[in-house]
């Protein structure tokens, strides 16, 4: 099954700092490529979890008796870990967003090169289609997602614009979406509209902030004291929620202060953000939008 090369694979697996017969999961393993690099720097007594919720991912499972792949979706990341008995963790990684795989495969429907069913969903057996959210939602809802999601300001009138065409038939594919929507869609900057579009609908199908920030609080709960967290985002709704959690332990507001002034947070940040080189973007794509943070447990 193809997939394509890891993002940042050196700098992200490096961030981790492993510890030869540490315990490390990898909640994003698609291709496998990350995992493949933690298990060259594991020992005999090492171990990897990964999560994937996509069965497509279950044909790369690594032959490896230090190795385990549990096919959930990591927002359940702490009960599928102790159902395996482990507690806590040396490090955890995650590649976040739509693998390679999942948009080089058409009827997935998440790229907007292809022709395909309104689909989006990661997980293939989940309920929530983007068929679902484009036919089904109400007016409101399309514009809060749009907005949020897509960070378009015109949401609202995209919102009514899908909800008059509708009425008249549902929006089954990717064409038909971008018929119903080509007034907002100029020849010069389509593709980044249409970006935005199917990002906020694949956003909602996946539920992927509620994800990240359920994964994010129990990073916190697994992770040893000097346990790494490291993780790749590819928008700013991503990685705002990794920056803020890294740095104040909340994604809203700041951590309260002791009488002198000072505040407890739980991570200590390892070096700065750190970018994809214009080299690694020129054989990889899809690099072009990541960013890596990397904080270490205090």
């Amino acid at each position: 099954m193809e997939y394509h090369n890891p993002v940042l694979l050196k700098e992200t697996v490096g961030g981790l700092n492993i510890k030869p017969d540490g315990i490390y999961v990898d909640v994003t393993f698609g291709g496998g490529g990350h995992s493949r690099e933690i298990m060259r720097h594991l020992g005999p007594n090492g171990k990897l979890f990964a999560f994937d919720q996509d069965a497509d991912a279950l044909a790369n499972v690594i032959d490896d008796e230090r190795f385990t792949l549990i096919n959930e979706n990591f927002r359940y990341i702490k009960r599928f870990l102790r159902f395996h008995g482990v507690k806590q963790v040396d490090g955890i990684l995650g590649d976040l967003g739509v693998s390679s795989h999942q948009f080089d495969v058409p009827e997935r429907g998440f790229s907007t090169r292809f022709d395909a069913e309104l689909d989006m969903r990661m997980n293939q057996k989940g309920e929530l289609s983007a068929f679902h959210v484009v036919n089904e939602y109400d007016e409101s809802d399309l514009k809060r997602m749009f907005f949020d999601y897509g960070e378009l300001k015109n949401a609202g009138a995209l919102a009514n614009t899908i909800v008059m065409a509708r009425k008249e038939n549902p929006i089954r594919n990717t064409e038909q979406l971008k018929k119903v929507l080509s007034r907002f869609l100029p020849a010069h900057k389509s593709n980044k509209i249409l970006a935005q579009i199917y990002q906020a609908i694949r956003i909602e199908v996946n539920q992927e902030m509620d994800v990240l920030k359920e994964f994010l609080e129990q990073s916190l709960e697994l992770l040893k004291p000097e346990g790494r967290l490291s993780v790749i985002s590819y928008h700013s709704l991503e990685d705002r929620l990794v920056k803020r959690f890294m740095r104040n332990g909340m994604f809203e507001g700041e951590p309260e202060r002791d009488f002198f002034g000072r505040f407890e947070v739980p991570f200590q940040l390892i070096g700065k953000l750190i970018v994809p080189s214009e080299e690694e973007i020129a054989v990889n794509n899809r690099a072009r939008s990541a960013k890596l943070r990397i904080a270490e447990k205090r």
